[in-house]
């Protein structure tokens, strides 16, 4: 606590050292807005915006700061009017002042900061680590102090600040926010780093910032987050005579005019130059705050505000269309209650099958997403174990051409699952249900064409249990952005066809991997899946191996390739033939990359004895082209064994998980 009163007295000297009368900086910047899909939203970000700021950083004793921005420019690849305020474009001056406000008081306000005198009342203070820094002529012992709000219920910031022990100067600071803090209900948290440098070996001066601000939706439960990340490094720092004080008159961040700010020169192209880790799910130093602020405060602190919305995962769970329901109906509603607790209950009625589905589930979660729920359902699942295509075209597809790229039947259960959270980089869910399965009929009736039939599925008494894997981490892996879903499932069958139970295990993964080489991209996808028991040859075509469409085998019929085991390996190169550019009104101006992507795919298939045509190798070549902010594609292939030529169209797969 004497080392946290000297950090106290220093600040408000205002003075980091009596030598110091004022500094000059420069600073560089990229402010960028991402957009994240995905169930758990564990999918990286794809990026909406990115600013690339360089800024002339000015510091008079004892408080007085001018920033001017000398150089802009921006990239739009999605269309979006999104406006930063104006403190997101430019540094934190003196670690913050006393009172800590973001997003000028739209995003955090009123919190009192941990090293002030309101501060020393409202917070709690541990030392928990230290470590040594050397230069040539000097040691300096950095002690780690961990900072916790005594009453988490006010805006209060959760996290660490690292001191000079020699005199309580900032070295850094790394800290986020209780829930009271964060003005904006569709806030889901912010968090700050502040990395300060020595200069002219007596000054701790800005040298590294970070921030990041993450929403998500209020009004559905749509699996989509906006995220803000902020990346500035501080370089050309000198100690040196200040300016006249009226040179810091009116606004602290000031601009030159536009046509100054276009003539800065920049290096390179400005999404090669983005920092690498901006496109991950999360960056290891925010992720390591966020953790640090859940373990230092009750959970119920950090969560968002607990109220009922709509409920619906994706807009093919309020409007579909398929051959069994023709056109549904649905919707949802979710309720989150204190100490974790939600629940959610939906339901969707078909109006060729005249059947009520509906789901139900009740569950308590931590702030990490780890928790336990107990679900209810009398709904479809879908054979197979990739999507062919989003359910937004498959639901056009159907009702106009009767083309349902769907293998559904009926399941009624209920289920517990234990959500593990994150751990060594991976989500983990284990899930233990009793099912009953049936088969489905066609009731539907496309404007053209005619449905195939579904699935000649058997009644079925069901146990299972089923663990999924899916990687969450951050690090590439030999330079490859790589995500991946693995599932490991044993069932026990009571079919009344045999004399007594059936054992089946099953195993799938689901694998994407891309890396960058300048504009150029490499992408890999991979789709495998196992069936082992006694009696693997029964019919169950449910669990079979299921390959065939635009995904897993292009250039073959849907689901056509069945059997007990199979791998399915696409590769393709993604080339920009074609930057257009193109006026968005209100939402500035872009371009529009064209790009091809010649790919070649194999897929195997272990068929089974009775079905030679579906057992060996199936190779198909092709190519897509992808345009309008990479948000549609469109491939033509052939399948070169017996296969046929194919034309698929749809939106990128980033998009199916709200579709």
């Amino acid at each position: 606590m004497a080392l946290v009163d000297a950090a106290i007295a220093r600040r408000a000297a205002q003075l980091a050292d009596t030598g110091l009368a004022g500094y000059k900086a420069n600073a560089h910047g990229f402010l960028t807005f991402l957009a994240q899909m995905g169930d758990q939203l564990d999918e990286p970000p794809k990026v909406v915006r990115t600013d690339e700021l360089a800024v002339e950083v000015y510091w008079r004793a004892p408080n007085l700061s001018k920033q001017r921005i000398v150089g802009r420019r921006d990239t739009l690849l999605l269309p979006t009017d999104i406006e930063y305020h104006q403190d997101h474009l430019a540094i934190v001056q003196n670690n913050f002042p006393s009172i800590i406000r973001l997003g000028n008081g739209d995003e955090v306000q009123d919190v009192p900061h941990p090293l002030s005198a309101a501060g020393r009342a409202a917070y709690d203070f541990a030392a928990t680590d230290s470590f040594t820094m050397r230069t040539i002529d000097r040691t300096f012992e950095v002690i780690e102090v961990k900072v916790r709000p005594k009453d988490d219920r006010k805006p209060r910031a959760v996290g660490a600040v690292y001191l000079d022990k020699s005199n309580g100067v900032v070295v850094r600071m790394a800290f986020s926010f209780t829930r009271a803090a964060l003005k904006d209900d569709q806030l889901e948290d912010v968090s700050v780093i502040l990395e300060n440098g020595l200069v002219a070996g007596r000054f701790w001066l800005p040298r590294r910032q970070e921030i990041e601000i993450r929403r998500t939706g209020s009004w559905m439960d749509f699996p989509v987050r906006g995220i803000i990340r902020g990346r500035w490094e501080v370089t050309d720092a000198e100690v040196l005579e200040p300016q006249p004080a009226l040179f810091y008159a009116g606004p602290e961040v000031v601009s030159l005019p536009e046509p100054q700010l276009k003539n800065f020169k920049f290096s390179g192209d400005i999404l090669a130059s983005l920092p690498g880790d901006v496109t991950l799910s999360a960056d290891d130093d925010v992720r390591r705050v966020q953790e640090e602020a859940r373990a230092l405060v009750r959970a119920e602190a950090l969560a968002r505000t607990q109220r009922t919305v709509p409920s619906a995962r994706g807009i093919s769970d309020i409007l579909r269309v398929n051959r069994v329901e023709g056109i549904a109906l649905g919707g949802g509603i979710a309720r989150a209650f204190g100490g974790g607790f939600v629940a959610a209950a939906g339901g969707r009625y078909g109006v060729s099958d005249h059947a009520i589905k509906q789901q139900w589930s009740v569950g308590w979660q931590r702030a990490d997403g780890s928790g336990v729920s107990l679900a209810g359902y009398n709904d479809f699942r879908e054979a197979g174990d990739e999507a062919e295509v989003s359910r937004i075209r498959n639901s056009i597809a159907a009702q106009e051409f009767g083309t349902d790229l769907t293998d559904p039947f009926a399941v009624r259960g209920v289920a517990l699952t234990w959500d593990a959270g994150v751990q060594w980089g991976n989500r983990w869910k284990l899930t233990a249900a009793r099912e009953h399965e049936s088969p489905l009929g066609v009731h539907a009736q496309p404007a053209s064409g005619r449905y195939a039939p579904t699935l000649n599925v058997t009644n079925l008494d069901v146990s299972r249990v089923s663990l999924d894997v899916t990687r969450t981490s951050a690090s590439p892996i030999l330079g490859f952005s790589v995500r991946y879903a693995a599932n490991v499932t044993y069932r026990r069958i009571q079919e009344p066809r045999s004399l007594g139970n059936v054992e089946l295990g099953r195993v799938s993964l689901s694998a994407h991997a891309e890396r960058s080489f300048g504009t150029d991209r490499l992408v890999l996808h991979t789709t495998a899946a196992a069936l082992s028991g006694v009696r693997i040859d029964a019919a169950f075509p449910q669990y079979d191996v299921a390959f065939g469409g635009p995904v897993t085998a292009p250039g073959y019929d849907f689901h056509s390739l069945r059997g007990r085991a199979g791998i399915s390996q696409h590769l393709e190169w993604q080339t920009t033939v074609a930057q257009i550019p193109v006026a968005l009104g209100r939402f500035g101006r872009s371009s529009v990359r064209l790009a091809l992507a010649p790919w070649v795919q194999l897929t195997a298939v272990d068929g089974r004895p009775a079905d030679s045509q579906s057992r060996g190798f199936f190779p198909s070549v092709g190519i897509g082209a992808i345009s309008l902010f990479d948000v549609l594609r469109v491939d033509i292939g052939r399948g070169l064994n017996n296969g046929r030529w194919t034309f698929a169209f749809d939106v990128t797969r980033d998009l199916w998980p709200i579709l």
